[in-house]
């Protein structure tokens, strides 16, 4: 099921549904680095998945949209096994439709910046670069294993996310986004700090010399910088996993009103991939620029802001209903 089907479908199964999404994908891509060339059998899989789909129902509410109401029962019993803790929704005006002049109304503006600017900052995070490093900074580790990097890396995101799943209907989504930013934040500076330790001269490097830094530092000193760097990338990326892997999907299947929820997530996907190709476009052209060191305290910084903006302007959903949400953006 995707986000907004589970939040439709599931409101008492809400909280952890976008962990699980996540840590289904981690736990495949961990698990194909493993099997190395035998991972296309995941093709297989996903088409098994398609089919599956046709014996999907519509959610309740948005069979209520169309005014079936006992279609919406049945969907519920389907989906729960009983109709107990799902209340019906008011239909009226406010579910015809998207309509551009509605974006003058807080409901629909707030969760639509809020929606965005979280996708902008999960990317902006560095997230994808520090990806990239993965390999390098294992090698440099001495650990010469080339699937071993995939591995941990995906062991790690599986590990954390599978806990954000548990702690986020205790914790909220406001206080795992915080931590897991300023997680960011230290980790990130700490990956930008390895970098500028084993930087070489200031002359004319190329791109692939900037890809690999060699340390000037004697063998000790240069392993020892160089676990230094395993650790901040292990502590970014289980970071990330906590909180701004995950959360930015389940908040954004959370706050739209169900009216213009396919319109402002459909934005919202296309803000995060925009921006994932911008950032893996322009990271090299940056290194060059600011150097490694100072590309990753870029991210740091961007990190610090999206600590920033999610105590400022991010609402806690946890154990509020669509309805609720929406109220609390108009203000009532």
């Amino acid at each position: 099921m995707t986000p907004e089907d589970r939040v439709e479908a599931q409101p008492l199964l809400r909280p952890p549904g976008g962990s699980v999404r996540r840590g289904r994908r981690v736990f495949l891509a961990a698990f194909a680095a493993a099997l190395g060339p035998l991972s296309f059998g995941f093709a297989l899989g996903y088409s098994f998945m398609l089919l599956l789909m046709c014996c999907m129902p519509e959610t309740p509410r948005f069979l209520l949209t169309r005014h079936q109401r006992q279609e919406a029962a049945a969907a519920a019993q389907f989906l729960w096994g009983s109709e107990q803790g799902w209340e019906e929704p008011p239909v009226g005006a406010e579910h015809q439709g998207f309509r551009l002049a509605q974006l003058r109304r807080p409901s629909i503006y707030k969760p639509f910046v809020i929606g965005v600017s979280l996708m902008a900052f999960q990317q902006l995070s560095g997230i994808n670069a520090v990806m990239f490093y993965a390999k390098t900074i294992f090698e440099e580790a001495k650990l010469r294993d080339s699937s071993l990097a995939s591995v941990v890396v995906g062991v790690i995101q599986v590990l954390f996310t599978a806990m954000a799943a548990v702690i986020m209907d205790r914790a909220g989504r406001r206080l795992l986004l915080a931590l897991s930013g300023v997680v960011m934040v230290f980790s990130s500076s700490a990956f930008g700090a390895y970098f500028k330790l084993t930087a070489g001269g200031p002359g004319n490097s190329s791109h692939a010399d900037l890809l690999a830094p060699v340390s000037m530092e004697p063998a000790d000193a240069g392993a020892g910088l160089a676990w230094l760097a395993v650790g901040s990338m292990c502590l970014f990326i289980a970071g990330f996993a906590v909180g701004w892997g995950p959360i930015p999907w389940l908040l954004m299947s959370e706050i739209f009103p169900l009216h213009v929820k396919g319109v402002a997530t459909g934005v919202c996907v296309l803000t995060n991939w925009l921006m994932a190709f911008l950032v893996t476009k322009e990271f090299g052209r940056l290194m060059e620029v600011l150097r490694p060191y100072g590309a990753f305290w870029l991210a740091s910084a961007f990190c610090l802001l999206s600590v920033l903006f999610t105590l400022s302007c991010v609402p806690e959903t946890k154990g509020k209903t669509l309805e609720q949400i929406t109220a609390h953006f108009e203000g009532r």
